[in-house]
């Protein structure tokens, strides 16, 4: 009898490493995605609601059309993001494949590097090839988690100042480099490009007054709009404005060689949990 119970807590604890190490959401991520874990994290500036002074809600000096004030708790429920900003050749493929209009930049030597980011994109085209690979564009609340990482930083290494060997920014090179170029400045997540290189496009409706009313649980932003939000900084920009909190908005159509995307994905729901926002 000893014997035998001996034998089942043998038998227990060696099971007990594939229940403690496997996935247990059951899910394996997207190829050229990571997945961020659920969870609540704070948004926006590091100043609260009652710190703020109230010309700095609507202050559109610096931020252009986006004031990142006040910062907020939101809530954000599990998805994948792209590892890497859509490359040249990733959309090559889209464009070979759906034969679509090609982007603006498709025959210019500084950003058709089949390595590069793809730039001279529209809202809707880039949209759209992210629907074509099972996705969408990540919500504003989605990309800025994946950015900050499990820590309320500035930048998505932490909160260092930036400089060459963490991203592409302040014309230093004057064109963009090759997504995932620089190690150093990837998030806690293991996303690279979130500063500099491209800013990206973003799936919500752009409002500079949004963050005062922002629903506490995986908002999406306002329902209907004239701008597209677009975050991230890119290879023009200083340092204050590839920090992860800075907003900025584009009307939809634009297409320039500063704008590119990533793609995100629900996890465990289909790519149309959020509403069209076209």
């Amino acid at each position: 009898m000893k014997l035998l119970f001996a034998s089942l807590i043998v038998g227990m604890f060696c099971l007990l490493p594939s229940v403690v190490f496997s996935n247990s959401s059951g899910y394996t991520p997207p190829k050229g995605m990571v997945l961020v874990s659920e969870g609540v994290y704070v948004m926006g500036s590091h100043k609260s609601l009652i710190e703020l002074n109230p010309g700095d809600l609507f202050n559109t000096d610096r931020h252009a059309l986006g004031p990142e004030n006040p910062a907020h708790n939101v809530g954000i429920d599990s998805f994948y993001i792209d590892t890497h900003e859509v490359s040249h050749g990733n959309y090559m493929e889209f464009v070979k494949t759906n034969k679509v209009r090609k982007p603006l930049f498709w025959n210019n030597p500084n950003f058709n590097n089949y390595k590069q980011p793809v730039v001279g994109i529209s809202w809707k085209e880039a949209q759209a090839y992210c629907t074509w690979k099972g996705g969408r564009l990540p919500t504003e609340a989605e990309w800025e988690k994946a950015s900050r990482g499990r820590r309320s930083v500035d930048y998505p290494w932490g909160n260092e100042p930036p400089d060459n060997t963490k991203l592409n920014f302040n014309q230093e090179i004057k064109k963009t480099t090759p997504v995932g170029s620089y190690e150093a400045g990837k998030s806690d997540y293991g996303v690279y490009d979130l500063a500099g290189n491209v800013s990206e496009w973003i799936y919500d409706w752009h409002l500079a007054e949004f963050y005062l009313f922002s629903p506490k649980s995986n908002p999406t932003g306002p329902q209907k709009g004239h701008y597209k939000v677009i975050r991230g900084g890119n290879w023009r920009n200083n340092a204050e404005d590839v920090k992860m909190v800075y907003r900025n908005a584009t009307i939809p159509s634009i297409r320039n060689k500063t704008l590119g995307f990533r793609c995100a994905q629900s996890k465990g729901n289909s790519p149309s949990k959020y509403p069209n926002l076209t």
